[in-house]
């Protein structure tokens, strides 16, 4: 052994102390979502103000949730970009750098990087490491358009509307695993993301549900998306943010959410075409019933 490398062992009982995402971070109990039946194997991994619930059979996250405490976020914490595998796993099962090089993919934060990063300095910083975990990652296409921007600002926009009641939110964020997602590299890329915030409103629990959609245009590029494109990665579609009802979410994912579809502020009997929402801006939110 290398006299600088840190045995398996030791970087194992790193983790022995991540506490993870807090079920009664909010009051009312918002559990982890977890997949509704027993079938799908998942390994809960607990890192600071977050955890991961991860799918080893693809390699990605099925979920993530995070709790968010607005004010105490620090902001001023550098990134590194130094990314990690997980040595609670075996790397095989998991997708690291060779799923992103040389090509156009991004390591899209599931959890975002500075949605754990609060509380005291050294506890801050630990949780902005804890996000470069290649657990914590999905690829995404590195073009940045507005609906990539809608995507990113979702919390910071939730978390000024929660404003009084203490900007608190726990969030879940994953994508949507479909057998059908393009291969590439011995992943399949997923052309879903989704999202559902928690939070206290009026008193009570409330909850949205948002999707990412960066499906490509199959009418022009179907052969070169279901082929792996030929050794590249498959194209992928710009950026489309939706709201869309929690119980929508449930459906796609095949996860449990326990309270929050009942909490949704966004009526289901919507018609058809309108039932997922496009967003354009923020204002286009449903954040009240």
């Amino acid at each position: 052994m290398n006299a600088i490398e840190t045995p398996p062992e030791a970087r194992v009982d790193s983790f022995a102390t991540r506490t993870g995402y807090d079920e009664a971070f909010l009051g009312p109990a918002v559990p982890l979502p977890v997949p509704a039946t027993p079938d799908v194997r998942t390994v809960v991994l607990p890192y600071t103000h977050f955890t991961v619930v991860f799918r080893p059979d693809r390699r990605l996250a099925a979920s993530t949730a995070v709790c968010i405490d607005g004010a105490q976020l620090l902001e001023d914490v550098p990134r590194d970009d130094a990314w990690d595998f997980d040595p609670r796993l075996p790397e095989s099962q998991q997708s690291g750098n060779d799923i992103y090089r040389d090509n156009p993919l991004d390591r899209g934060h599931l959890v975002r990087r500075l949605d754990p990063v609060w509380g005291a300095d050294a506890e801050a910083h630990l949780a902005n490491a804890d996000t470069f975990h290649y657990t914590n990652a999905a690829p995404q296409m590195d073009v940045f358009n507005q609906g990539k921007q809608l995507w990113q600002g979702l919390e910071n926009h939730l978390l000024d509307h929660a404003a009084q009641f203490d900007r608190k939110l726990s969030v879940m964020t994953g994508p949507v695993l479909h057998d059908s997602d393009p291969p590439y590299r011995g992943i399949q890329v997923p052309l879903r993301f989704w999202k559902v915030a928690a939070f206290i409103q009026d008193g009570v629990l409330a909850s949205t549900g948002y999707i990412l959609d960066q499906s490509p245009d199959l009418s022009r590029d179907r052969d070169r998306a279901m082929a792996g494109a030929k050794g590249g990665p498959p194209p992928l579609g710009p950026f489309r943010t939706f709201q869309v009802p929690v119980t929508d979410i449930v459906e796609l994912t095949g996860l449990d959410f326990g309270p929050l579809p009942a909490a949704d502020l966004m009526p289901v009997t919507r018609a058809p075409a309108e039932r997922w929402k496009k967003l354009e801006s923020y204002d286009d939110m449903v954040l009240r019933k």
